[in-house]
């Protein structure tokens, strides 16, 4: 139960990145209006929620010009750093620590 919970989260975080790259694409080639609220709020919370992770990646990372790969490298970190120590983790809580990985 918690084990599902917290994969949901995670795969909801994911999605709010994927999404908060959509709409920095659309945004900066103008396909979206910053002039409307709706659209702003939306950004607004996206970024609120993405910024604080993202921008140690950033700091962390060489520039490549206008390209930014920080959302890439955390959902690679996530898919495969944090997904599997969540599952070793449970693994370890419910059946011990006898188990070797």
């Amino acid at each position: 139960m918690l084990l599902s919970l917290i994969l949901t989260l995670i795969t909801f975080y994911k999605w709010i990145v994927i999404l908060y790259c959509v709409f920095s694409f659309l945004y900066a080639f103008g396909t979206l209006d910053g002039r409307s609220p709706i659209v702003f709020q939306i950004g607004r919370f996206l970024a609120r929620m993405t910024e604080p992770v993202l921008t140690p990646i950033r700091n962390i990372l060489p520039r490549f010009g206008n390209v930014d790969i920080s959302p890439i490298v955390l959902l690679l970190l996530i898919q495969y750093v944090v997904v599997p120590l969540v599952v070793r983790l449970y693994i370890w809580l419910v059946i011990g620590p006898r188990v070797s990985f």
